[in-house]
């Protein structure tokens, strides 16, 4: 299930980008899968239509998704998805950025790095449960 937060600094569209690659990643939403059309999604979660289809435009430019005209929207592989070098040198930059302010709030070497070693574990995309795979939200 992708969670939709109204009160997060991210847009709602950035949410289900990233609720929808985190299930590819992890398994949820097994290779070659099909998602839920626009129309289905955005009853779930409950948001506009629109914002689910600019979602998938994303989706698919970033190498995440593909779409068979007149069937439905599949997950790639994550062997299969090509990491854009752009949006990765745009994200490093950022996360630069808040470890050195991180790091000015965290004066012990010490704890800050087990803080970083601890959002580094983190970072990895929830592992899915047997009963979960294949299913989409």
């Amino acid at each position: 299930m992708i969670d939709i937060d109204l009160k997060s600094r991210k847009s709602i569209y950035e949410q289900v980008i990233f609720g929808i690659k985190e299930q590819i990643l992890s398994g949820v939403i097994a290779p070659d899968a099909k998602l839920p059309s626009v129309r289905e999604l955005s009853k779930q979660l409950t948001v506009n239509p629109n914002t689910v289809q600019k979602a998938f435009r994303e989706l698919e430019s970033q190498g995440y998704i593909y779409t068979v005209s007149g069937v439905g929207s599949f997950a790639y592989a994550p062997q299969d998805i090509t990491p854009d070098d752009a949006l990765i040198n745009e994200t490093r930059s950022k996360l630069a950025d808040a470890l050195r302010e991180l790091r000015l709030l965290v004066p012990d070497r010490q704890v800050f790095a087990r803080m970083v070693n601890e959002l580094v574990q983190n970072a990895e995309p929830k592992l899915a449960s047997a009963d979960q795979a294949g299913h989409a939200t």
